[in-house]
């Protein structure tokens, strides 16, 4: 077996999807079901279970997930500890973010570390926040930028980046959404006769549940959505009402089409922080560790600004 289709096998093993996980891999899914298939026969056993319909991990499958994030983990590491010390530093990582936080928080991350190590190679995986700490602890990325959680996973390193409000948006646009909101604006009741756009988990989730159990609401939920970016897009549309982060807000194509409903001091939600999270072991590795330094050197920049 090569490291590549441990990779393949990882992709795979997370999304359950033959689709999702070739687009992912950037192979087409004959050849990641042919890489697949290939593993299984050196393994002399089945990793998935395969149908029409759906696509889930044996038990040899689930415990061959462990194996591979070790190997391709200390693979990496292997790869780091062998440079000529002289040289430039070269090397792979992978980094996990949204697409909002490749404008907000890592645009300016990558240019001074693509500066100082233009030898490393830098894979960027977008998608939605709420997966970045659990593609961290899984091993399927080095580094990810993610909201901070109230309580951070034992053995994850994190470095603040900066901080977002929080903004509860409804449509523009003349629908019965925004004519419900215009007649009721100033009942009380208000947010019990509103649908919610919610997100499907994270930090931000947390925080919605946070406001509604403030107000003793049970929240009329539309729809459940992957993807901050979504929820605006959804949110414009009249589909519902959606809480999301400013910062993704300014960056909206969107941000036109929507209102910011008033929430009174009592009704306060908490802003996030997001920062940027590896394993703490990880930090051995000198290209995690250059990108670590070069965000630890930027974060400080900025701060002495403030």
């Amino acid at each position: 077996m090569d490291h590549k289709q441990l990779g393949y096998f990882l992709t795979l093993a997370e999304t359950l999807h033959f689709a999702r996980a070739s687009e992912q891999c950037h192979v087409s899914a004959p050849t990641l079901s042919r890489q697949i298939k290939q593993l299984e026969q050196e393994l002399g056993t089945e990793l998935f279970i395969r149908d029409n319909r759906s696509v889930s991990l044996t038990q040899h499958g689930r415990a061959f997930v462990e194996y591979a994030q070790a190997t391709l983990a200390k693979w990496r590491q292997f790869k780091s500890q062998c440079q000529d010390n002289e040289g430039p530093l070269v090397g792979e990582l992978s980094m996990y973010c949204s697409v909002t936080a490749t404008y907000s928080f890592t645009y300016d991350l990558f240019a001074v570390f693509r500066k100082q190590f233009p030898a490393i190679e830098l894979n960027l995986n977008t998608g939605d926040p709420a997966f970045s700490i659990h593609h961290v602890q899984t091993g399927k990325e080095d580094v990810a930028v993610a909201v901070k959680p109230a309580h951070l996973p034992q053995g994850l390193a994190y470095l603040p980046l900066g901080r977002s409000k929080l903004a509860i948006i409804a449509p523009v646009m003349d629908c019965p959404l925004s004519n419900l909101i215009n007649t009721h604006k100033q009942d009380e009741s208000l947010w019990e006769k509103l649908p919610f756009i919610m997100p499907e988990q994270g930090v931000l989730k947390d925080r919605i549940d946070d406001f509604c159990a403030a107000q003793n609401l049970t929240p009329k939920v539309y729809a459940h959505v992957s993807g901050h970016e979504a929820m605006v897009a959804l949110a414009s549309l009249g589909f519902g009402v959606a809480c999301v982060p400013q910062i993704v807000l300014d960056q909206s194509p969107f941000i036109n089409q929507v209102q910011h409903l008033t929430v009174t001091q009592q009704q306060h939600i908490e802003d996030i922080e997001i920062g940027l999270v590896c394993k703490q072991k990880r930090l051995q590795d000198p290209v995690v560790s250059a990108l670590w330094q070069c965000a630890t050197g930027l974060f400080n920049k900025n701060t002495a600004k403030v």
